[in-house]
């Protein structure tokens, strides 16, 4: 397997490895002996393009722009064009050759690079307090690949550093409880070392307390969870931003105080693809088709849901006085968007479901076309305060029940100026097991579409159930057997690496 480095300037200095190699070469993961000879690391400028080669990695597969496709395995949203086999494996039809490998190959990309700035960055003559600041940002990209791949399969393969040879490679999966403490190991020191800052691009304290949290959260350590996320809330480096529309939009993404960790683009020169992106995909193909039993979640402005009686619901009118989150995250029947041009703008495909996403697509752009005056450069959020708060919220209820502090969590988000719901009614919600439906009801509506609902609702261990009340566009009931927790491990990675044990049922 041959590995190149390539410089390429234009105001930053990116670090990109080409792995060319045929299909069974090395897990085609590896980046065995990049830059390893004493030209490179002699400096911190080395230093930097290799760390920004390890968050380059954040592009691809559902870090990247297509984070949101994930909803689609879940009541959220239908793969119009089957990009991921999402059509398939919400028919219960999953095997070891149609799972995506945006689930098992990306990942291990991002941890090869990661552990090969771990395994090199010594080389390099920088104080130990900077060496260890970019040490914890690669261990932290480490960890939130390894996170997607736990919350994936499972027990996994975990690789400390990069195997000396193939067979080195060639191991056993770990359990799912040795991925979790080596994730929150890493973990760990990211949050001793990593400084106490706003988000500007690079991992800080912060972004990797919200994904420890996530962590416990998994392994129903509810008291742990809810003081790690207390921890973050009373440090107050983050807060909610004024507009929750903004938070997916190029323009008001860069320096904002409620997102703590994003996959970063800037056009021209670092977008989503090359004539595509998430107003091309989303917003002109209509890629993501939204299910009416999420647009059906969302509240009246009153705070009733639209089933309550006397809640006001128009089902001719839809959008009328619903929760504002609605408007920023679906597009209604009947909401209609003008061209330049006075022309009504129209998707290249026809919808197959009444609803359709809007959150990360900017309508500003519109006329969408393959043109570089289209180039899509949304930050991709993967953390941002208001899950704090939900998590927050979620294992203080689960810990010790309903108490001030959970409703004012979640009420914090429902006052956010341009959302501006009623408090949560405490009358209503007042037992644990209430509390916990309202939770999630509001952790659904609040990261909708964000790529949250599969993971979600797997370890809430309700996915079967919420599928089931869900038909495709043909008709047909949503599907998720027990044994479709954990995906099948590719047979590609089974024919590489005969150490590796197929998950049961598979």
């Amino acid at each position: 397997m041959k590995n190149k480095l390539s410089r390429i300037g234009l105001g930053l200095s990116v670090f990109l490895m080409t792995l060319t190699s045929c299909q069974n070469d090395f897990l085609d993961k590896n980046p065995l002996d990049s830059i390893s000879s004493a030209t490179f690391w002699a400096n911190e400028d080395d230093v930097n393009m290799a760390l920004a080669g390890v968050y380059a990695r954040l592009r691809g597969g559902f870090f990247g722009y297509r984070r949101p496709w994930l909803d689609c395995y879940s009541d959220n949203a239908y793969d119009r064009f089957n990009y991921y086999n999402f059509q398939n494996l919400t028919q219960g039809i999953v095997n070891n050759t149609n799972v995506n490998s945006a689930f098992y190959d990306v990942p291990y990309q991002g941890i090869a690079s990661s552990n090969f700035f771990l395994d090199n960055v010594d080389k390099a003559p920088i104080p130990d307090a900077r060496k260890n600041v970019v040490k914890a940002e690669a261990r932290f990209l480490r960890a939130l690949f390894y996170y997607d791949l736990v919350m994936s399969f499972g027990g996994v393969v975990i690789y400390k550093s990069l195997p000396a040879t193939v067979d080195a490679s060639k191991v056993k999966q770990s359990t799912k409880a040795e991925v979790l403490a080596f994730i929150q190991e890493d973990l760990d020191f990211a949050i001793a070392n990593l400084p106490e800052a706003k988000y500007d691009g690079h991992a800080v304290k912060g972004t990797a307390m919200g994904l420890k949290t996530r962590v416990l959260l998994v392994q129903e350590k509810w008291a742990d969870a809810a003081a790690l996320a207390k921890q973050i809330m009373d440090a107050g480096t983050f807060s909610l931003a004024p507009s929750y529309k903004g938070l997916f939009l190029t323009a008001t993404q860069n320096g904002n105080p409620e997102i703590m960790f994003s996959t970063k683009f800037l056009a021209p020169n670092n977008y989503h693809g090359d004539f595509a992106g998430s107003d091309v995909e989303l917003g002109w193909w209509g890629a993501i088709n939204v299910y009416a039993n999420l647009a059906e979640e969302y509240e009246m402005k009153s705070g009733k849901m639209i089933t309550e009686a006397g809640s006001g619901y128009d089902p001719a009118n839809p959008g009328a006085n619903r929760d504002p989150r609605l408007a920023a995250t679906v597009r209604v029947p009947g909401e209609k968007y003008i061209n330049p041009d006075g022309t009504e703008f129209l998707y290249s495909d026809v919808p197959q479901t009444p609803y359709m996403m809007k959150k990360y697509i900017d309508f500003s752009r519109l006329p969408f076309g393959y043109t570089k005056a289209n180039l899509t450069d949304q930050n991709i959020v993967h953390l941002r305060y208001a899950d704090i708060l939900l998590m927050y919220a979620e294992a203080k209820n689960e810990a010790t029940g309903p108490d001030a502090s959970v409703y004012a969590a979640l009420n914090q988000i429902r006052a956010r100026p341009d959302v501006a719901m009623p408090p949560v009614n405490q009358t209503v919600y007042n037992t644990q097991a209430k509390l916990r439906d309202f939770i999630r009801h509001e952790r659904r509506v609040e990261l909708a579409l964000e790529g949250y609902r599969y993971f979600d609702l797997k370890r809430w261990k309700t996915i079967e159930a919420r599928l089931a009340t869900v038909k495709n566009p043909a008709g047909l009931p949503l599907k998720f057997g027990e044994k479709n927790y954990v995906l099948p491990f590719p047979q590609t990675e089974l024919d590489r690496n005969r150490q590796l044990v197929q998950n049961e049922g598979y």
